[in-house]
């Protein structure tokens, strides 16, 4: 033990020197960054680089990028999906940051290196670029490592999940046998968690509806049938730790999960000795607190690594404060950043001010920057679309606080992000074929939000109609037309970018949109309570998504009727490249218009 508290001791001191000679480290990798990739079209012909390495050079000849909405990618910016590029030290480069967790949280927790972590992960199939290159997300690429795979199954790193249980691509047969084996060494187990929040309430609700099974598998000692894992080399993992009988543990799961309103602290009541929760819960994963606090009986939550399909960023070097006041200190030799201001609420200041991008070392407390990246991998001051607050620093290293996503105004799970202009297609197209099926009736207005209250979670949409039928002035003609209304709900799905729709069918991680009409009048009262909050009636607008209590309970308070989609969309493996080309995909419906 000896040798692992000197390394932890090393890899702590590595963290201060980082964050100590921050400007120095940037301008290190910027050269090595330019050095390896100095022959590249892009930097030797487009912007006339010419080997140059030194960041006067760079900063006159390389233009900021956007983040381009319209190629795929591992992750999503704004819906749709993009394609990073990645190279093979990328994960090494990746897995270092991640070493450094455990160094950080015992400082903390004393005692979490003693145990197992459980942690729910999944890798996703695969697919081909026109051009022959493999597509895969970044976990994907992560867990598929042949180094990683192999720390999975040495048991000096105790994790309870297998690594065949990780790499099945079947989410339901992955998800078992992990959870199968973290109860088998629930006495060990000292954190549980997975990337993001919704994951973890995702195998909360699982064992939710499958600990029947769990409990009859571990009291026999086996798995009883081929049911719920029929994959050859997970049910061989699973056998290497369900090698006896154990009806004292089946008679706890039992006791404990049986009654459906006592799951409250269900997590430390099953793995008693957990001393926290580990996954990201900050940004869009922040709406899933309350239910993990509620599941987690007080445990805290921490969420350790800020990082991105893009590159990894920053570590979370206070991991106990609160999840709203969580800040992740950036690590300057991840990539080389670049900040682009955001204006002050409070001046007016002019947008040409804004261009002019901020290094790492020189970013203010209080402001509110867009994080812009150069990586090893390629990419050249690419605008992540983050935007993110300075919270303070750690030595010289900025702590940030992650605000919000650009442009995304829905997000449930961590690779569905719809912007307000794909919202728009999608609510267009299902409002014209409300249109061709009921004439009299049209979409007046509408506002949408991330329903997280079930599991898994679903997006809502908000319909305000209006029909031109003489004495009507709403949509009680349609109101309960629930067959014309779901199936505008499934056309909203089949708009939706292919993320979205592989959450909806293969990952199962998001549930059936649901339309809920409201009575007439309703977006009035909506613009009348903004109002009486201090809006400007001449400068209100209809929001497209809504989170604020108040709004949703008025919302709430005035549905009429409540519709769901009847069915899946469409979806095929493959389809981030069709999204690429912008068509639009044909509609669900047959009617004839």
């Amino acid at each position: 033990m000896a040798a692992t508290a000197k390394g932890m001791e090393k890899k702590l001191e590595f963290i201060e020197e980082m964050t100590t000679n921050v400007d120095a480290v940037q301008e290190r990798v910027l050269q090595e960054i330019l050095s390896r990739n100095a022959k590249a079209e892009y930097l030797a012909v487009k912007c006339g680089l010419a080997g140059a390495t030194d960041r006067a050079t760079f900063w006159a000849k390389v233009r900021p990028t956007p983040s381009p909405s319209s190629s795929p990618s591992s992750g999503t910016s704004g819906g749709e999906p993009k394609l990073i590029p990645t190279v093979k030290d990328d994960l090494g480069r990746r897995a270092l940051l991640q070493d450094l967790v455990m160094p950080v949280m015992t400082k903390y927790v004393p005692g979490l290196d003693k145990g197992s972590d459980l942690y729910f992960h999944f890798v996703k199939s695969e697919t081909t670029t026109p051009g022959g290159l493999p597509a895969r997300t970044v976990l994907t690429s992560f867990f598929r490592n042949d180094h990683l795979k192999s720390l999975l199954d040495d048991p000096r790193y105790s994790y309870t999940s297998p690594a065949a249980a990780v790499l099945c691509e079947d989410t339901s047969q992955g998800m078992y046998a992990q959870m199968l084996c973290g109860l088998l060494h629930r006495r060990s187990v000292r954190r549980v968690g997975a990337a993001f929040a919704y994951g973890l309430l995702l195998a909360i609700r699982f064992l939710q509806l499958n600990w029947r099974e769990l409990a009859d598998d571990i009291e026999a000692g086996a798995l009883l049938t081929t049911r719920r894992v029929a994959d050859p080399s997970v049910r061989e993992a699973v056998a290497g730790v369900l090698r006896r009988p154990d009806p004292e543990l089946a008679h706890l799961i039992r006791t404990e999960c049986s009654d459906d309103d006592c799951w409250a602290g269900i997590v430390p009541r099953i793995w008693p000795n957990a001393k926290c929760l580990d996954a990201i819960a900050t940004g869009s994963m922040a709406q899933y607190v309350p239910a993990l606090d509620h599941y987690g009986g007080g445990l805290p939550i921490v969420s350790t690594i800020y990082g991105s399909s893009e590159c990894y960023i920053g570590l979370n070097l206070q991991p106990m404060v609160d999840p709203s006041e969580v800040s992740y200190t950036v690590m300057p030799n991840m990539a080389y950043f670049e900040f682009l201001p955001l204006p002050l609420e409070d001046t007016t200041e002019k947008a040409s001010q804004q261009q002019q991008l901020v290094e790492l070392a020189g970013v203010e407390a209080g402001r509110e920057y867009e994080a812009v990246v150069t990586t090893y991998a390629g990419l050249c001051r690419y605008r992540l679309g983050d935007v993110l607050r300075v919270a303070g620093f750690h030595n010289a290293a900025p702590r940030f606080r992650f605000v919000r996503r650009a442009g995304v105004v829905l997000s449930l799970d961590s690779t569905d992000k719809t912007d307000e202009a794909e919202l728009q297609r999608a609510v267009d197209r299902a409002a014209a074929l409300l249109r061709r099926r009921r004439r009299d009736v049209q979409l007046a207005d509408y506002t949408s939000r991330a329903c997280a209250a079930t599991v898994p979670g679903h997006y809502v949409i908000y319909w305000e109609l209006t029909t031109t039928m003489m004495g009507d002035g709403g949509g009680s003609a349609v109101e309960n037309d629930g067959e014309t209304l779901g199936r505008c709900c499934l056309e909203m799905e089949e708009a939706l970018n292919a993320m979205y729709r592989q959450c909806r069918v293969k990952d199962g991680s998001i549930g059936p949109l649901e339309i809920r009409v409201v009575r007439p009048g309703t977006f009035e009262e909506l613009m009348d309570y903004a109002v009486s909050r201090g809006s400007s009636v001449g400068q209100y607008k209809v929001p497209r998504c809504v989170a604020a209590p108040g709004v949703v309970e008025l919302l709430d308070s005035r549905v009429v009727s409540s519709h769901f989609s009847p069915k899946l969309p469409h979806w095929s493996p493959g389809e981030w490249f069709d999204d690429m080309t912008g068509e639009e995909r044909p509609s669900t419906s047959t009617d004839v218009v």
